[in-house]
């Protein structure tokens, strides 16, 4: 049997800082795990890639590759974006690929690969227009969006709790994958 892969990719958020533990949480359920970050959160992370990538035996991508060089990670069977941020999720919905990850999630809607977005916002952000059309950009293209009761609430503007950030929420909205992967 094949073990599938999932792209767990992370914006600079502080829930981003318990990603190793997720790691480990996400390979326990039966994925190959590959980091992605947002730059920010690559270097919010500098002294301890090395040993993301050796957690997850792939190494941590932020960048995007040079032309002619191989893409050194399989393919995904699924993707989750988590935490999103208010400029992850905004860029993604409008289509921005600046970021490499963002532009990763981009083209994975038109791929058709699953993918699940948990934001990471205060209520100010949320205040903003743009944001609740970003959210319906996305769902309407076919993204599971976790958002409110059955995913992240946002906080008052600086009394958020990372250590309540529903992790388990983001990895069980593509589990259904793995079920796939196992009746293959």
């Amino acid at each position: 049997m094949i073990t599938p892969t999932l792209y767990l990719f992370g914006s600079a958020a502080p829930p981003v800082l318990d990603v190793a533990r997720v790691i480990e949480e996400a390979q326990a359920d039966g994925w190959d795990v590959c980091l992605g970050l947002t730059p920010t959160a690559a270097r919010w992370f500098t002294d301890s890639l090395d040993g993301l990538a050796a957690l997850t035996g792939h190494p941590a991508r932020w960048d995007y590759r040079m032309p002619g060089q191989p893409d050194v990670w399989p393919k995904p069977d699924a993707i989750v974006v988590a935490p999103a941020t208010f400029n992850t999720i905004n860029q993604w919905a409008l289509g921005i690929t600046d970021k490499w990850l963002v532009g990763v999630v981009a083209e994975g809607i038109g791929k058709g690969i699953p993918m699940a977005v948990m934001p990471c916002v205060n209520r100010a952000y949320v205040a903003h227009s743009q944001f609740e059309r970003s959210i319906d950009t996305l769902q309407r293209a076919g993204v599971r969006v976790l958002y409110g009761e059955a995913g992240f609430v946002p906080n008052p503007p600086g009394q958020g709790n990372p250590a309540t950030y529903p992790w388990r929420a983001a990895l069980d909205a593509v589990a259904d994958v793995l079920d796939l992967a196992s009746n293959t």
